[in-house]
């Protein structure tokens, strides 16, 4: 028998605020967190602005110095996250107050590139020194995509399983998509679940910008330009986002806050090109029609919101609008959708995660987030993008959709909740 699945935590670490509460502030009033980088020189880069994580202090998520010290950044924003997620779900798989055996507590946190900045800094020693003496015994257990799951992992007790999908943008959403079916076929009581990236280094501004998929404007508050004819290409961003998904009746059994339910998962691949999506939308169509007929949508009930992939290029933002006609029909014209990278940039295997909070709170609240800077709406992307301020919405179903390199297609499905 299928089991319900629950969202009792949640945590974020973003350009738009280092908790949820300033993330979704930031989101109702259409803060862009997107700016010119600092922490580091730009002046021979073509692209000078990120959404770079700011204000960040680690120690403020239970983490110590030793920890720090040895870890990539990515891992280090998805302790914090994860930190706030189960810290506010109060699930606990050690001491005296554990109410959760450890080995039903798993933990899926995806990464798209892992440790970037590690990879780099140790290939420049490598280049100067080719006999590798210099290079860190730490290199290896600190750079590859995983570790920010096993880390996660060993600070919880998690002794269920623990699957680090890398699917590019779409990571953190599989991540959550898979954590969702393993509950709910009884594979685990909760999971841990979401992703956590750290690229916009040096040479990931400069190897997205040569595969022409970073824009290139100048101006950072207007640079982001999801579904706008005037679109060049996403920002790139950094951050963390993880959501403790748990099995509902094990949920409340523990007076568990529940802020949704999840009621549905579509996974498909474009099977067409290495970075490019398929133009006709119909792959991701049909991990989007997959989403809604588990989660039971019915057009004469339901009132939708979507958080759109919406990454500002070119090519995504008008199969994705095609996706949505071919999932919906002509009910598309009535969902709310909004592309929060907008505001956020896109944070790569954590940005998935990241809107599916959004999403869970918008259903929550009853508040539709903007997509800032359609100020020049593409004719050809003409549903409702809820252009630049956010509205009121009765809202019943939620979606968000990722769609990643490597023609890989995600969707989530959430219902509100009560309790």
């Amino acid at each position: 028998m299928d089991r319900r699945v629950a969202v009792t935590g949640l945590g974020v670490i973003s350009s738009i605020g280092n908790n949820v509460e300033s993330f979704w502030n930031s989101l109702k009033e259409g803060v862009c967190g997107i700016d010119f980088i600092e922490e580091f020189p730009t002046e021979d880069l073509p692209v000078k602005i990120g959404g770079k994580v700011r204000g960040f202090d680690p120690f403020e998520y239970g983490m110590d110095k030793a920890f720090v010290r040895k870890q990539d950044l990515f891992t280090v924003y998805g302790m914090a996250a994860a930190w706030q997620a189960m810290n506010d779900s109060g699930l606990s798989a050690t001491g005296e107050g554990a109410n959760i055996d450890g080995r039903r507590l798993g933990v899926y946190v995806s990464s798209g590139i892992g440790g970037f900045s590690t990879i780099y800094n140790e290939v420049c020693k490598m280049h100067d020194d080719p006999s590798g003496r210099w290079i860190s015994p730490n290199f290896i257990p600190t750079m590859i995509g995983n570790i920010a799951g096993g880390q996660i992992a060993i600070r919880y007790g998690a002794k269920g399983p623990c699957i680090d999908i890398v699917t590019a943008c779409a990571s953190s959403t599989n991540s959550i998509g898979e954590a969702y079916r393993a509950i709910r076929h009884g594979y685990a009581d909760a999971i841990i679940s979401g992703g956590t990236d750290h690229c916009t280094i040096p040479i990931g501004i400069a190897g997205f910008s040569a595969c022409r998929a970073l824009t290139r404007d100048e101006d950072p508050k207007h640079a982001c330009l999801p579904f706008n004819a005037d679109r060049a290409g996403f920002v790139m961003a950094d951050g963390a986002a993880i959501l403790i998904l748990e099995e509902y009746e094990h949920a409340v059994a523990r007076g568990a806050h529940i802020y949704a339910e999840m009621v549905g998962y579509g996974n498909t691949c474009d099977a067409y090109h290495a970075t490019a999506p398929r133009p006709d939308g119909s792959t991701q169509a049909q991990c989007i029609s997959d989403a809604l007929a588990e989660a039971g949508f019915d057009e004469s009930k339901d009132s939708v919101y979507i958080n759109a992939h919406g990454t500002g290029t070119k090519l995504n933002d008008s199969a994705e609008t095609l996706a949505y006609k071919i999932a919906f029909g002509d009910y598309a014209y009535k969902c709310h959708i909004s592309s929060t990278k907008s505001m956020h940039g896109h944070m790569f295997g954590a940005t998935g995660a990241a809107e599916a909070i959004a999403t869970i709170l918008a259903l929550k609240e009853g508040i539709v987030p903007p997509t800032i800077n359609l100020d020049n709406p593409d004719p050809e992307c003409d549903l409702d993008y809820t252009a630049n301020v956010a509205k009121k919405a009765k809202l019943s179903l939620g979606l968000s959709d990722s769609f990643g390199f490597g023609g890989h297609d995600s969707c989530i499905a959430f219902r509100p909740t009560d309790i």
